[in-house]
């Protein structure tokens, strides 16, 4: 978004928190994103002596810079209440990418109505949502579509001819996701090789986690795997089957039309709290958006490798309902919005700037 509201705006001068891609497209970088990333709540214990470092930084380069307007997106927890701090300041807030208020803590909601000009979603559901709660919301939907490519080549139902299933693995975009969830997922590998010798494993590889982690899990696992750091949707969409963690990659996975297993863990206080506070019938976003339980879910013991393997063979054993479910991801990106989600986005917050600004 930031790289197409420079093209509309090239006045602007951005600066914050973010990763690479936000790095590359022209911002000024107070801290990179991966030093707060985490998921859960000691997790974030952990971190919270830096994030508070970086949240002070950010409100200094605020006062110091004389920033009018903010764009924060995602990561609700630390940036409603910077939003909070920056209303304040008189600072105008437009939110990128919904907390998921709908789905838990919905109280968040005033706060939203108290602190941010201009909230821009991803979900039609979303706009009436918030107009129930008086917050302007825009729909912009979602910058996948664009992202993730129309890949035409369809899989044979079964195995290759040589008996080769090729599956995908996507522990996750955090350190602490991958270093929960690669375990069990190399796991889950040696067992299904061990029914199916031929079968391959490509290691999805995100750009956000060191290297170095991925070396030590796969050193300690002995798995062979491909390591795919690059051309990342080509190898999930001349996958099988993918075995993913819950979030964004879901979607990505199945916008390729890749049939999936969704795992998702974290620790056991934060998923007791979190069934306590969530009411969805999905974890999966990609069950969510299709409205129904069209992929698999396997949750906290679940994730056990007996368990995923297990699952993973009931569908390379029934090629049928790979078949099924590869149709039925077909509706999903109908259901994500029409493409240029992110000149959407960056049209909303230019028409929102003053003249001269600085973000």
């Amino acid at each position: 978004m930031l790289e197409a509201l420079l093209r509309l705006r090239p006045e602007v001068r951005a600066f914050g928190l973010g990763g690479d891609e936000l790095l590359t497209a022209g911002l000024d970088s107070v801290a990179h994103s991966r030093e707060i990333a985490v998921v859960g709540i000691f997790e974030v214990a952990k971190i919270l002596r830096r994030a508070r470092q970086i949240f002070r930084r950010l409100l200094d380069e605020t006062d110091r810079r004389g920033a009018r307007h903010a764009v924060l997106v995602d990561f609700p927890d630390f940036n409603l209440r910077l939003a909070r701090k920056l209303e304040r300041r008189g600072v105008r807030v437009t939110y990128y990418i919904s907390p998921q208020v709908w789905a838990w803590r919905r109280g968040r909601v005033r706060a939203i109505a108290r602190d941010v000009d201009q909230m821009l979603v991803l979900f039609p559901f979303e706009v009436e949502f918030y107009a129930r709660h008086g917050v302007d919301a825009e729909l912009v939907g979602h910058p996948l579509v664009d992202e993730v490519p129309r890949l035409d080549h369809v899989l044979e139902a079964g195995p290759h001819e040589d008996g080769a299933w090729v599956l995908a693995l996507l522990p996750g975009s955090r350190s602490s996701e991958v270093a929960a969830l690669l375990p069990s997922l190399l796991g889950a590998a040696s067992r299904i090789r061990r029914r199916h010798p031929e079968a391959t494993f490509r290691l999805v590889e995100a750009p956000t986690v060191p290297a170095d982690l991925y070396d030590r899990l796969l050193s300690e696992a002995g798995v062979e795997v491909e390591r795919v750091r690059r051309d990342r949707f080509a190898a999930i969409a001349a996958s099988h089957l993918a075995l993913c963690a819950s979030g964004t990659a879901t979607l990505e996975v199945g916008l390729l039309g890749t049939p999936m297993i969704v795992v998702y863990r974290v620790g056991a206080w934060t998923f007791r709290l979190a069934r306590r506070l969530v009411d969805l019938p999905h974890v999966g976003l990609v069950n969510l958006v299709l409205e129904d339980r069209v992929v698999p879910e396997l949750l906290q013991e679940e994730t056990d490798p007996e368990v995923v393997a297990a699952r993973a063979l009931e569908l390379l054993d029934r090629p049928e309902l790979l078949v099924e479910m590869r149709s039925r991801l077909g509706d999903l990106r109908s259901r994500l919005g029409r493409p240029g989600a992110s000149r959407r986005a960056a049209a909303a917050v230019a028409r929102r700037l003053p003249m001269e600004a600085s973000a």
